[in-house]
């Protein structure tokens, strides 16, 4: 990636949050983050968003096998699945009385987990008592897969607060 590219990929993922931040804040609702691969880069962008304060509740970063399974309800296995990402939005949604959440779980490398391989990720957005799964496989180095992992879950994210409510996103 060229520096242009990453400045124009930066005004993209600005223009995202900013644009999840207003449909929150305008509708009232609030957003929750549960992050295993992306080890708080997700959580970190909507922070930082100005008025966050009024729509995020926070974040879990679940990085170890133990904080999945104890904090945010995740059942005993494998966690490089799309039902991990699924427990795990739910989990932070509760945990953290959320009306909608978005999680992280996959693998940056180098090389496989549990028997996927490197690049292989499952987001999960929960929105109105719903929960969407989506698998991606992001091609890079780790950096470069967190990097494309933390876009995705912003835009997937954007997509489930943009959605009329009671409706799933395509997401």
């Amino acid at each position: 990636m060229s520096p242009t590219d990453a400045g124009e990929n930066g005004a993209d993922e600005t223009q995202a949050t900013a644009r999840i931040a207003e449909i929150l804040t305008s509708s009232n609702r609030s957003a929750a983050v549960a992050e295993s691969l992306t080890g708080g880069a997700v959580s970190a962008r909507l922070s930082a968003i100005e008025g966050a304060s009024d729509w995020y509740r926070g974040g879990v970063v679940a990085y170890d096998e133990e904080v999945k399974f104890t904090l945010l309800g995740v059942d005993r296995g494998p966690v490089i699945t799309a039902r991990t990402a699924s427990q795990m939005a739910t989990g932070v949604a509760r945990l953290l009385d959320a009306d909608v959440a978005v999680a992280t779980t996959g693998v940056g490398g180098p090389g496989p987990q549990e028997g996927q391989p490197q690049g292989t990720v499952y987001l999960a957005v929960h929105a109105d008592g719903t929960c969407t799964v989506r698998e991606y496989h992001f091609p890079g180095d780790p950096a470069e897969v967190v990097a494309q992992a933390t876009r995705q879950a912003l835009d997937d994210l954007g997509a489930a607060v943009a959605a009329p409510q009671g409706q799933t996103s395509s997401a």
